[in-house]
């Protein structure tokens, strides 16, 4: 191409830098807040149990939860046995 064909680059307004020190402040503070939302989730025990929610949901047990019935008297079932049938002891 000639030069007199070649396009001019458009130059932007202000320093480009200036985008840069805005933004690594910034990710920095946001990290910290996360670092420490994590600090205060396993401070209060949201990281205890969490095999027993997974368990809990398998179970049964919102048919007595239900309102406007009066609860059935039922023998008690045995629990599901969690490893499956062909599991071994």
């Amino acid at each position: 191409m000639s030069r007199r064909r070649r396009r001019r680059l458009v130059k932007p307004q202000g320093n480009v830098m200036d985008v840069v020190y805005t933004l690594i402040p910034g990710m920095i503070v946001l990290g910290l807040v996360l670092v420490g939302i994590l600090i205060w989730a396993v401070k209060h025990g949201q990281y205890e149990d969490l095999e027993g929610d997974a368990n809990r949901i398998l179970l049964d047990e919102d048919e007595e939860m239900m309102p406007g019935e009066k609860p059935a008297r039922r023998p008690a079932k045995p629990r599901p046995d969690l490893n499956g049938p062909d599991a071994e002891d």
